[in-house]
């Protein structure tokens, strides 16, 4: 078998202007349901990509961990490559690969950071284990194996022993403030539904189809 050989053909459901909430986040939380419903791991993985002053892009897969009217949250060491990128270049795009209802969100806008307090809430909802690895690990750095993360983390397990482990100051959260959310179902004959809803200046929202 090859590559080409890998098709499918997308015929689970079809998506119409008339189907759209009144705004994204609505629509986003409709879909996310659904995907917790039909039991797809991870619903809330998603691809983050970002690009460094001089243009070169990089994505991982990072975890949405709260949305609401003013974006959408994750948290992140600083001082990590996509730190870096959005310290460079505050703009990013999140893509949700719902592959298993033939669905993607693809969102995109500027990013800031969270608050502090809000970063201390959530640092803290973290099983002790997280909390102690946003020490040890500086994040995106070379290191000669494994054996030094593991020593820095033993560092940090006495270090903390038995009180409260503080929020790093090179850790915490960020907001992407969506300009644009694309809703995408896939189709037969790969003539996809898109819908994106874009922003306007006055903060309502205009939709508008795409051409797959």
């Amino acid at each position: 078998m090859t590559l080409a050989d890998l098709r499918k053909e997308y015929s689970l459901a079809g998506l119409k202007e008339t189907d759209l909430a009144k705004d994204p986040f609505r629509q986003f939380d409709k879909w996310f349901q659904e995907a917790e419903a039909a039991k797809i791991a991870e619903p809330n993985a998603m691809t983050l990509a970002t690009a460094a002053r001089d243009g070169r892009p990089s994505a991982r897969t990072v975890l949405l961990k709260a949305v609401d009217g003013r974006g959408f949250v994750f948290y992140s060491n600083f001082e990590s490559r996509k730190g870096r990128d959005l310290d460079a270049n505050p703009f990013a795009t999140l893509v949700f690969p719902w592959i298993a209802l033939e669905r993607q969100v693809i969102v995109s806008g500027p990013v800031v950071k969270t608050s502090r307090e809000e970063a201390e809430a959530y640092f803290h909802s973290r099983p002790l284990a997280s909390q102690l690895g946003a020490w040890a690990s500086s994040q995106s750095t070379i290191i000669s194996g494994r054996a030094p993360l593991e020593e820095s983390m033993k560092t940090v397990e006495k270090k903390y022993a038995g009180r409260p482990v503080p929020l790093p100051p090179f850790w915490g959260g960020y907001r992407l403030a969506p300009e644009t959310v694309e809703f995408w179902q896939g189709r037969r004959s790969r003539l996809h539904d898109r819908l994106r809803y874009r922003r306007e200046s006055d903060g309502s929202w205009t939709v508008e189809r795409l051409s797959p």
